[in-house]
């Protein structure tokens, strides 16, 4: 779109001087300049209409495809989108918009996207031609200020490098070696919460209720922290820890946060950067924070490689050792698994809480399983192994239950790098397509007429435990699939099922109020709007 603009721009000037020069009668007040820009002002709403209006509809190759209905004539459903949580709406349209394979809905100024519903066209997308699908330009300069360009933002050779310098820290091997740092913080953080709630009742808040993502969000932050970086970042004993308060901002589901984030997809990031909103100041801030943390600890790391001390097999120490990536790669290698690698976690572990609250029965069941199953979280000494955990079958059917219903991330973006087709229909160079875990993972289609229902017992059962009754892996897309699947899937459902055992095995918990109504707020991650207060009950006898 800039580039058009400025294609007109410049054919406008050259029309407005010729006709000074030869044929000034025409001119507007015998000026270049004013009919410069009344050339121009023509010339852009004849563009735009036929952009907006009269290409979208009459003579796009996308036309025909499947799409919802409603909609603005100029704006599409971008409204609505507006309106809604990330994934909201294309939950809504794959159950509604019959369709084989892709849906398509148009953004503000009819701005066409590609919805993909089926597991071929995931698979085409992800797997068959995963680099021909590309993440956005927008996006990329967008979340990268805090999520850094490393590998969720890679692409083509740099990203097959990177990955495959990073997976040695992603290993099997190295995941089960973790289990007991996922317990022993697991542990930390659930007698805090203890603590926290023996304290003295006041007025505004009873002592047995907690909010739980802000909780969520502090042992995830130290886990990775010790985990990946081999650095206690204390957020779960000091709440006002700076990298801790850093992404608490960030993170915010604030109005502005929001419009600045869609508006993105419209206007220049340069233009947004410069606005005088406090926004941006609070992007530039903990871009500063985060990289000035990450950059202490790469150096803090290389002494010690220097030294000939053990450096240990984690994120940051197989990447320097691997010799494969600079100070400044690295930076943003650890930016990106500072943010992606806790947020997500933080927010499936509040979904839980919220669905454990809702269902009651599935709560006792599975503290039961977790009581006989695992070692007293009272006890400093005890230490839980992978092969404790995967031998929980209840455990890791709830766990991944609420993966399915509750995606931490509700979509993701790709761009057609060239012209290209998915499932036969042509998609030309730059349209913009969307994978919706949140709509595929609860799709009726794929996943029968409870799709949308918290139920744990579709992953029990012969053949059911890591497919949960679906006929395709492309069902579950909170992982994605194909090269570029999240490389710490591994790890986010190892942390995962030890905090969730922790929590459930040692509290009781319930909805602070009975009537609450769940709104789900917008961000990168998905949440319940304004926090989750419940109300927790230490059980004695583990």
């Amino acid at each position: 779109m800039e580039i058009s603009k400025k294609a007109l721009f410049l054919v406008s000037t050259v029309i407005a001087l010729l006709l000074s020069r030869y044929a000034e009668a025409y001119t507007i007040r015998h000026s270049a300049v004013w009919t410069t820009i009344a050339i121009y002002t023509v010339l852009l709403s004849a563009s735009s209409t036929w952009s907006i209006v009269l290409y979208p509809t009459f003579f796009s190759p996308l036309r025909d495809i499947p799409k919802p209905s409603g909609g603005s004539i100029f704006m599409g459903h971008f409204f609505k989108i507006m309106r809604e949580p990330a994934g909201e709406p294309q939950r809504q349209w794959v159950q509604e918009v019959p369709n084989d394979g892709i849906i398509r809905y148009q953004f503000a100024f009819n701005d066409e996207r590609v919805l993909l519903t089926s597991p071929k066209a995931l698979a085409e997308v992800l797997v068959t031609k995963n680099y021909e699908f590309i993440k956005p330009k927008r996006l990329r300069e967008g979340i990268g200020q805090i999520l850094g360009i490393g590998i969720l933002l890679a692409e083509g050779d740099e990203h097959k490098r990177q990955r495959k310098n990073l997976m040695p820290a992603f290993s099997f091997r190295h995941v089960k070696d973790l289990y007991p740092v996922f317990w022993s913080k697991s542990r930390e953080v659930t007698e805090a919460m203890t603590k926290a709630i023996q304290e003295p009742s006041t007025d505004e808040k009873p002592n047995s209720v907690l909010e739980i993502s802000t909780w969520a969000s502090r042992v995830t932050l130290d886990i990775i922290g010790v985990a990946g970086m081999g650095q206690d970042f204390n957020a779960v004993q000091d709440p006002n820890n700076e990298l801790y308060q850093t992404y608490r901002n960030i993170f915010s589901q604030s109005g502005s946060a929001r419009v600045l984030g869609m508006l993105g997809f419209i206007l220049p990031l340069w233009f947004l950067r410069a606005l005088p909103v406090k926004r941006n100041q609070e992007v530039m801030e903990a871009s500063k924070v985060i990289k000035r943390t990450a950059y202490d600890m790469i150096q803090a790391k290389k002494q010690k490689l220097e030294k000939a001390e053990r450096t240990d097999v984690d994120i940051l120490s197989v990447a320097l050792e691997s010799g494969g990536f600079t100070d400044e790669d690295l930076v943003n290698q650890l930016m990106t698994f500072l943010a992606a690698g806790h947020e997500t976690t933080a927010s499936s572990l509040t979904w839980a809480v919220y669905l454990l609250c809702r269902h009651p029965d599935v709560q006792r069941r599975l503290r039961e399983e977790i009581r006989s199953g695992l070692p007293s979280i009272s006890d400093p000494a005890a230490q839980v192994s992978s092969t404790d955990i995967d031998r929980l079958p209840y455990l890791n059917a709830v766990c991944n239950e609420v993966l399915r219903v509750f995606s931490p991330v509700g979509l993701t973006l790709r761009a057609a790098a060239n012209d290209s087709t998915i499932l036969g229909h042509f998609i030309p160079k730059d349209t913009t397509i969307i994978i919706s875990p949140w709509a595929v993972n609860v799709s009726k289609e794929l996943w029968g007429d409870d799709a949308l229902e918290f139920n744990p017992e579709r992953w029990l059962g012969p053949g059911r435990a890591n497919t949960g009754g679906a006929d395709s892996n492309y069902s579950f897309l909170t992982f994605l699939h194909g090269p570029r699947s999240c490389i710490g899937q591994g790890f986010a459902k190892a942390e995962f099922a030890c905090l969730v055992a922790a929590w459930a095995g040692r509290f009781e918990m319930q909805l602070e109020k009975e009537d609450y109504v769940l709104e789900i707020g917008g961000g990168i991650t998905s949440k319940p709007k304004g926090g989750l207060n419940v109300r927790l009950t230490a059980i004695e006898g583990w």
